[in-house]
C-alpha cells in the first residue's frame, strides 16, 4: 500500500503524546531526585520512542482500510427475514431487528438477503439469490 506525507504527519502527531509522557518521566524521575546518567536516558528514550514508531507505522494501514460500522458498513451485510417485506416489513441482521423494504418484489419470511442501500433507518434489500446471479454473471 502507497504512504503518503498525510499518512506519516498522522503518524507524527500520534506520536507527540508518547514523547510527552516519556519527557514528563525523565523530570519526574530528575525531580525526585533518581539519578539516571544521560547516556542511559537518551538510549532508553531512543529504544523507546523506536519500538513505539514501528507500532504506530502498522497504523498506517489503517488510514485506508473500508469503513465497517455505520451507514457505509451495513452494506453488503446478509440478513433474513422475520416479517414479510411487502414491500415494507423486517429483517434481523446480526441479531438485531430492522426496518426493511424490497427494492425488487416481495420477500416471504426466512429468506435471506442482502443490504444494498440505507434510507434514514430502513434498510432496502435484495434477495441474496439474486445478488449472487448478478455477481456471476458476465
Amino acid at each position: 500500500m502507497k504512504r503518503s506525507i498525510a499518512d506519516w504527519g498522522k503518524v507524527l502527531l500520534l506520536l507527540l503524546d508518547e514523547a510527552v509522557v516519556l519527557l514528563v518521566l525523565v523530570l519526574a524521575l530528575r525531580f525526585f531526585g533518581i539519578y539516571v546518567p544521560l547516556p542511559v536516558t537518551i538510549i532508553l528514550v531512543l529504544v523507546a520512542g523506536s519500538f513505539v514508531f514501528i507500532i504506530h507505522k502498522y497504523v498506517i494501514d489503517s488510514f485506508h482500510r473500508r469503513q465497517v460500522t455505520g451507514r457505509e458498513g451495513m452494506i453488503g451485510l446478509e440478513g433474513r427475514v422475520v416479517e414479510p417485506l411487502t414491500p415494507v416489513g423486517a429483517i434481523v441482521v446480526h441479531g438485531e431487528n430492522w426496518r426493511a423494504q424490497a427494492v425488487d418484489g416481495n420477500i416471504q419470511v426466512d429468506e435471506n438477503v442482502v443490504i444494498v442501500e440505507l434510507d434514514g433507518l430502513t434498510l432496502k434489500v435484495k434477495r441474496k439469490e439474486q445478488q449472487l446471479m448478478r455477481e456471476t454473471r458476465f
